[in-house]
């Protein structure tokens, strides 16, 4: 790793195959930025587990993972530039989320509406939330500061979580009197947050309104033009809205042609343009965004084992930052606990407590 350059850790739960949502709002910068900051791209796959826990989502986590580090790879993540690895594989995720959850309190933890927007998506009331969901920031920011990363790209839904992770780090550094951990800064895309095809707030496979990185050029043309325009625009003369409709907002996002999507957008509030017309162009410039990236994801399918080679490296380098980050926090604590496990692992110093009467 080039401790010359700044480190970023940003990532995703393997929850399935990724979108356009999150490519506009983390994953286009994370492309750029490889080349100036040490970058490393986790897989949260123990993040799933606070809301789906059931055997068969964990059984089907293997092929999420998969589907997820394909993507990262179509987009144009090198991992010969950049570090990606799987959550669960680092031990040491474990010991720092426990220690890190002793410096912030459950009533600010509750505070995070993101908590109760999870929880609802995941159709859990309020009496049935699971510790691990509510302590989900905590572990979040144990995946941030255990490569003690100084830049986080991350969508708009979770910046306040990052700000819980520097309040967590400030709060470390006082207490143990060491400057173990940076405080991260966050970088939100140019889009926040990409709505979904139905108009909703936010894009989500979950909710059936999202286009897939993966999506082939048929699915990509039906599911735009079943998009939500304006609901008020019953005929094509009638003039329509631009500002906050979901296919505007798609053409600003991918479509690069500035004269074709503002003579559009000139047209519609004038009501002498159909939303077939709108909708086709929108479709061909998505699938001219996506058709590269679908090449490099099928090239990428096509070699066995590739995805496994990747995780195994990947993660191999993320153990030893890891191993580095936690003998610095231990250090700063002054837990013996580390020190005893050395000895029984085989070390040939002698444990011995300190501050004895």
């Amino acid at each position: 790793m080039n401790q010359s350059k700044k480190r970023i850790l940003t990532g995703d739960r393997p929850t399935g195959k990724l979108h356009l949502g999150h490519y506009v709002g983390s994953m286009k910068n994370r492309v750029a930025l490889q080349d100036t900051y040490d970058c490393h791209f986790i897989i949260a796959d123990l993040h799933t587990l606070t809301t789906k826990s059931e055997k068969e989502h964990v059984e089907q986590l293997d092929q999420n993972i998969y589907d997820v580090v394909l993507d990262y790879l179509a987009v144009g993540i090198d991992p010969d530039k950049s570090v990606i690895f799987l959550q669960s594989a680092i031990p040491e995720t474990y010991e720092l989320t426990l220690l890190l959850g002793n410096l912030v309190s459950v009533p600010r933890l509750s505070r995070l509406p993101s908590i109760k927007d999870m929880a609802r998506a995941a159709n859990i009331d309020d009496e049935a939330v699971p510790f691990g969901l509510v302590g989900y920031p905590v572990l979040q920011a144990a995946d941030i500061l255990l490569p003690r990363a100084h830049l986080v790209p991350v969508g708009k839904d979770n910046e306040a979580h990052v700000e819980i992770t520097r309040e967590i780090a400030r709060r470390f550094n006082r207490t143990y009197g060491a400057e173990v951990f940076p405080e991260p800064q966050v970088m939100i895309g140019e889009v926040p947050t990409l709505v979904g095809t139905d108009g909703q707030a936010k894009m989500s496979k979950s909710l059936g309104n999202a286009i897939m990185l993966s999506d082939d050029a048929k699915t990509v043309e039906q599911k735009v033009r079943g998009m939500y325009t304006d609901p008020n625009r019953v005929r094509a003369d009638i003039p329509g809205r631009v500002e906050g409709n979901p296919v505007f907002i798609y053409h600003d996002a991918f479509n690069p042609d500035v004269a074709e999507v503002t003579d559009l957008k000139e047209r519609y509030l004038l009501g002498t343009v159909g939303d077939v017309e709108v909708k086709r162009k929108l479709a061909r410039a998505i699938n001219d965004f996506l058709e590269p990236v679908r090449e490099r994801r099928a090239s990428y399918a096509s070699q066995p084992g590739l995805v496994e080679e990747i995780l195994v490296e990947g993660t191999r380098r993320m153990q030893r930052e890891a191993e580095r980050t936690m003998a610095a926090v231990y250090d700063a604590m002054g837990l013996s606990g580390p020190r005893l496990r050395s000895v029984l692992r085989g070390g040939s110093e002698r444990f011995q407590l300190t501050n004895k009467a």
